[in-house]
């Protein structure tokens, strides 16, 4: 046994604090997003909204989110996670329970864009944070734990707003909800400061953080940023997944209850299931990628091998509609969505991996806003394919294939996942 002198210093955990305060707003913000898509029945029958009507809602609301992730992405690089993580939360929370009094789908549409402002600033501070408390080689499976919120709040809102709406009304049940973003904001503003200006980090700790070789921290300009193609290796990976997973927040309560005789009630435990298997993919993702850098994998081929298992497992989405067992459909669905979260956390991670902290948040807007364009665009043929044909085999014929287009985009656009020199 070593003399205690001898001993390594035990590295601290503060840091597991963080990702559980980004986990939290993660599931909270999550929460916000997708009541609109468990009260799609009970306001489409209150408010005679046809698809079309309900797609342009989800339209305005992604348009709203491409527009602040490329904001939010810019103004976390200027003042910090901290401030702004804030100011996300205090837009999203008051749109939220806006919504608790509005009338009519231009009402709902407005609503939905200060949502999407809000919202749109979760992931830039987020990941922002992680690269500011973790090294390289953790960071993926902390986007994977935080990320994994996103679960969390999918598989609360169809247990609880049910409930809060059936007893009190839909309009208390925004306003219920949006107290769990006030709570956050409080208790975020007292706990986080950057790793070496916090109290509770040991020296230990600080040094495992910031084991990396030095990356000082420096403005980027706009035009360095968008002139690299590694900026469009990521910006294009969103672009291609990210409309999946909107599709399958704000359409699947519907599809279950157009498909399988579902209703506001009895559609909560087939999304609870469905939700579960995408927090552990989102867990799995993060964990994989970095037991491969362990074992001596590179980075680039770890993040890439990891998102080809993920693009093969959501094949089967193809064929969901012909499946007639509710769990059976659920089983499928379920791993598709955990297979989205587990590409998506490391798809998360590329901008940390190959860009100097000072453009990590800017790229990791522009990437929001490329997504949210083009979820913009999948709910307008969403919209267009349910009025025309009421079928939705092609939504997921288009689902089945575009993580292996997003990942062709990412490797053709960076090889080698090799680090941009500014």
């Amino acid at each position: 046994m070593q003399p205690p002198a001898l001993q390594p210093p035990v590295v601290g955990r503060y840091r597991w604090v963080i990702v559980g305060l980004l986990f939290a707003a993660t599931a909270i913000n999550y929460v916000d997003r997708q009541m609109i898509g468990v009260l799609k029945p009970t306001l489409a029958q209150e408010m005679a909204w046809s698809e079309t009507d309900y797609a342009n809602i989800v339209f305005w609301f992604q348009a709203a989110y491409a527009i602040g992730y490329l904001g939010f992405g810019r103004i976390v690089d200027m003042i910090g996670a901290r401030l702004g993580y804030a100011a996300a939360v205090v837009v999203w929370t008051i749109a939220h329970m806006a919504h608790g009094g509005v009338h009519g789908v231009t009402q709902f549409a407005l609503a939905r864009f200060g949502l999407g402002i809000g919202e749109s600033g979760n992931f830039p501070a987020g990941i922002k944070a992680v690269t500011e408390w973790f090294p390289q080689k953790e960071r993926a499976f902390a986007i994977g734990l935080f990320n994994a919120g996103a679960n969390v709040g999918a598989i609360v809102t169809p247990l609880l707003v049910p409930w809060l709406t059936v007893a009190y009304g839909w309009r208390v049940a925004f306003y219920a909800t949006g107290i769990f973003g006030v709570v956050w904001l409080i208790a975020w503003l007292a706990v986080y400061r950057r790793p070496e200006e916090h109290p509770k980090v040991t020296a230990s700790e600080l040094a495992y953080i910031q084991q990396d070789p030095a990356d000082p921290v420096q403005k980027i300009g706009w035009t360095r940023i968008i002139s690299v193609r590694e900026t469009w290796a990521y910006a294009l990976g969103k672009f291609f997944i990210d409309p999946i997973w909107w599709f399958f927040l704000f359409w699947l309560p519907g599809y279950l209850g157009t498909r399988y005789g579902l209703d506001l009630i009895s559609f909560g435990p087939p999304l609870v299931a469905i939700y579960l298997l995408s927090d552990g993919g989102s867990i799995f993702g993060g964990w994989l990628s970095g037991r491969l850098m362990k074992a001596g994998k590179s980075v680039n081929a770890a993040r890439k091998v990891t998102m080809l298992i993920c693009a093969c497992a959501v094949l089967p989405i193809f064929f969901a509609q012909s499946i007639d067992n509710l769990w059976l459909a659920v089983l499928v669905i379920g791993i598709a969505t955990a297979a989205h979260q587990a590409f998506s956390a490391n798809l998360y991670t590329l901008p940390s991996d190959i860009f100097p902290r000072g453009a990590v948040g800017s790229v990791v807007g522009i990437g929001g806003t490329m997504g949210a364009i083009g979820g913009m665009v999948m709910a307008k043929y969403a919209g267009y394919v349910l009025d025309s044909i009421g079928s939705y085999t092609p939504l997921f014929a288009v689902a089945g294939s575009a993580y292996f287009i997003a990942l062709l985009a990412v490797h053709l656009l960076s090889p080698r996942l090799e680090r941009v020199q500014v």
